[in-house]
């Protein structure tokens, strides 16, 4: 099992959210997911999700 290095971390997951809608990953500031100021880029909407690490 590989160790897992944490800057690949962090480019990996942090800042990076997933339209529940279309799937399309968006990199945000999660702040500004939680206010609502953040739409998605192919369907329009705001409803958003974390990436679920492997």
């Amino acid at each position: 099992m590989a160790t897992k290095i944490p800057a690949a971390q962090q480019r990996m997951f942090r800042n990076v959210f997933i339209c529940k809608c279309c799937k399309s990953k968006i990199r945000a500031d999660p702040k500004k997911i939680i206010e609502g100021k953040i739409t998605c880029r192919k369907c329009k909407k705001r409803a958003f999700r974390t990436v679920r690490k492997k």
